[in-house]
């Protein structure tokens, strides 16, 4: 057999078992096409490579003596996902076969200059591989703002400015003796509720984060909508208020405090906003947030006709009630709109998109295709516990 196709049949063996073990020999022939003994040959090789093993209980067969499954070596591999933000670093670490091990959140030193914040985070990427016991294969960093691939840079963070400095996306990439993967935070955000999270049944999904900041990544088809310069969804940057205010300015908090304050309105949170309230100027406060909204999701919508948008970031837990009005008012003015969900994995969808994209890159390498990616890895409900 030529190498071109032996590689070919294994890529296919491969794929199939990390998407539907455990499994039988017979059953990933039927899935690939590909004869028993091209399976077996396959099959043994990822055995002698570690990829694959052997299943002690066995499976029952539906004709004959039981058939013994096969897995994936879960430990064979480990890797890491950072949402780094502006307040709270999110830091997951996860097995070949996206099984939580650990997760956890720690204030963001802000007051670091670029260096030592990269510094920072280095030490706590090793700190949780010591205290673990794993060696991290591959790490990806979820940063706000645009992030430009291209050209190394990021811009538009502005509430964790450090990031956009010169040279601080080239430092970020020497923090390990490791893979890493660097994208904008609302994208990793957006892989972590398509496989896990509000958005698992939807091939084409909308990801906004309103919060400090305003984040937003585009799904099609089940791929993540990116661009030359990292400017795809970037829907706060649109010029809509007085004067071509933002429209980042007019939803977050830091935009909603600073618009209280020039109408003289003692506003003593962002949540206080949403909250029932006499006050005249309070409401029309309100009324300007939720016309802005509006927009913002009017345009992810003209954007990709998504199926669904899920609303994260801590604005969104303020606009639960309001979720259904706000669908009727995307069909009163677009003639349809998605379903609007909350984000199912709150915080940590970040830090769960960024260890997809680590293990994407993992499987690549492993030889699994790229076009199998969209269905990995497999969704099981059991492998986000360590969040609950």
């Amino acid at each position: 057999m030529v190498p071109e196709v032996r590689e070919s049949n294994r890529s296919a063996v491969l794929g199939e078992l990390f998407a539907t073990y455990p499994t039988r020999r017979a059953d990933l022939a039927s899935a690939t096409g590909l004869s028993n003994a091209t399976v077996s040959r396959s099959v043994e090789g990822l055995i002698a490579e570690g990829l694959a093993r052997e299943i002690d209980s066995p499976v029952q067969g539906s004709r004959g003596r039981p058939a013994t499954a096969l897995e994936i070596v879960p430990d064979r591999a480990y890797v890491a996902g950072v949402d780094l933000g502006a307040s709270n670093t999110r830091i997951v670490v996860a097995d070949a076969v996206c099984t939580v091990i650990s997760a956890r959140s720690v204030p963001t030193p802000t007051d670091l200059g670029a260096d030592d914040l990269v510094s920072w985070l280095a030490g706590e990427l090793a700190s949780d591989a010591a205290r673990l016991s794993v060696s991290l294969s591959r790490v990806s960093v979820g940063l706000p703002g645009a992030v430009h691939l291209q050209n190394h840079s990021v811009t538009n963070a502005p509430n964790l400015a450090v990031v956009e400095r010169p040279g601080f996306f080239d430092a970020l990439e020497r923090i390990a003796d490791t893979q890493l993967g660097i994208d904008n935070d609302a994208n990793y955000a957006l892989m972590g509720e398509q496989r896990y999270g509000a958005a698992r049944e939807a091939s084409t999904a909308v990801m906004l984060t309103i919060g400090a900041g305003l984040g937003a990544g585009i799904s099609i088809e089940g791929k993540l909508l990116r661009g030359r310069y990292g400017l795809v969804g970037e829907f706060g940057q649109l010029p809509v208020g007085p004067l071509g205010t933002p429209l980042e300015n007019m939803v977050t908090g830091p935009g909603i405090m600073r618009h209280a304050a020039e109408l003289g309105i003692a506003l003593p949170s962002p949540a206080d906003l949403f909250l029932p309230s006499d006050d005249r100027a309070v409401r029309k406060l309100r009324q300007s947030f939720d016309q802005a909204l509006l927009i913002v999701l009017a345009a992810a919508v003209v954007s990709c006709e998504p199926e669904v948008i899920v609303l994260g970031g801590g604005i969104s837990r303020s606009l639960a009630p309001d979720l259904p009005q706000l669908e009727a008012a995307l069909r009163d003015n677009l003639g349809s709109g998605p379903s609007l969900r909350l984000s199912e994995l709150g915080e940590f969808s970040g830090a769960i998109g960024a260890v997809i994209a680590s293990l994407h890159r993992l499987y690549v390498q492993l030889g699994i295709d790229e076009n199998d990616l969209a269905r990995l890895p497999r969704h099981r409900e059991d492998a986000l516990s360590r969040l609950e």
